[in-house]
């Protein structure tokens, strides 16, 4: 695919001493749940690269880890991530059965507004957008301006689990719904080199089309769910450990229960419309995280996320030189 030129002499006038502006970096952050923590390396390692984005917009839990980065504030995000354990974890969802989730929010909402209550959008040194997703109409929402914690807890609102959060009269959603890797979002903002950063995961593969499922000499995989009891502890232990995917070995093995189903076809949304929109307006570097494994909801497992994120980077880092190298000053009459 044709690239224009990293230097813009063509469309830039010169600067003093014949010096040209480089072009306009924007960084992309996907969706991705719990694997995001992954982008607080990829971040890192991007700076250590000499990379000073002026675009960063994010979708989701790239919302948390761009707009952090914006305000100056990712260490403290590090920091918050490598201190998750399952029982912390836990210890910060507020389990609801009332509202439109079955977590509130409130207490992540509480931990957001100590350390970004007051920052606002607008007020950034860094152009940011959060991405959401209108409930009923299905809009794209851009989310540009007003307080920055709450535009990330719009964007990360993951329907069915959190509860939807209600900005400028709307109650948004889930920004991984219409575009979980939003390069498209960026170039309007001005950015015109693009390194995208998108999660992937080996649990949701590419997919095919069966056409006969039946006949089959070996069932397909499932998972195992968590037995209710009388005191229902159910969505606690759930929390607690996980998603179990280990598969079935017996023909008769139990039905996927509420929680796989909601995210695993989650996952398999997601996947399907980033590919979909990456095909129509492709970043100019493309970062691919690949967390293995890892579950969108465990949270627990930051350090060898961020140890992925960083190594992505490093790999990349020949690509990412082809687009948004820094800038080599010429006089005019070099």
């Amino acid at each position: 695919m044709f690239r224009a030129p990293y230097w813009r002499s063509d469309l830039e006038p010169a600067l003093g001493g014949g010096r040209v502006r480089p072009a306009r970096v924007g960084v992309v952050l996907g969706a991705g749940a719990a694997r995001g923590w992954a982008h607080i390396g990829a971040m890192q390692e991007l700076d250590a690269l000499g990379v000073r984005p002026e675009v960063i917009v994010g979708s989701s839990i790239g919302s948390l880890v761009g707009g952090c980065y914006a305000a100056g504030k990712l260490d403290m995000l590090e920091v918050f991530a490598r201190s998750l354990t399952k029982r912390r974890v836990f210890g910060l969802l507020d389990f609801s059965f009332t509202g439109g989730g079955l977590i509130g929010g409130e207490r992540l909402r509480a931990r957001l507004e100590a350390e970004l209550g007051g920052i606002r959008i607008e007020d950034l040194p860094i152009r940011f957008a959060g991405v959401a997703t209108e409930i009923g109409g299905g809009h794209e929402i851009w989310l540009r301006r007003g307080p920055l914690a709450e535009a990330i807890r719009a964007s990360y609102a993951l329907p069915g689990v959190f509860e939807p959060v209600k900005v400028d009269g709307r109650w948004l959603f889930d920004g991984a719904i219409v575009n979980p890797v939003p390069v498209s979002v960026a170039r309007a903002l001005g950015a015109e080199r693009v390194i995208a950063f998108n999660i992937s995961s080996e649990i949701v593969g590419r997919g095919t089309a069966i056409q006969d499922p039946f006949g089959r000499p070996e069932p397909p995989p499932v998972v195992d769910e968590p037995a209710n009891d009388s005191n229902g502890r159910t969505i606690a232990r759930w929390w607690r450990g996980g998603v179990p995917r280990a598969p079935a070995t017996e023909t008769d093995a139990p039905a996927p229960g509420l929680m796989t189903v909601m995210v695993n076809a989650f996952d398999i949304l997601q996947d399907r419309i980033m590919r979909s929109r990456l095909a129509g307006d492709p970043p100019d570097a493309l970062v691919q995280l690949k967390v293995g494994k890892i579950g969108m909801f465990e949270f627990h497992r930051a350090d060898e996320l961020i140890a992925l994120g960083r190594e992505a980077v490093r790999r990349a880092a020949a690509e990412i030189a082809q687009h948004v190298e820094l800038p080599r000053i010429e006089s005019a009459g070099a």
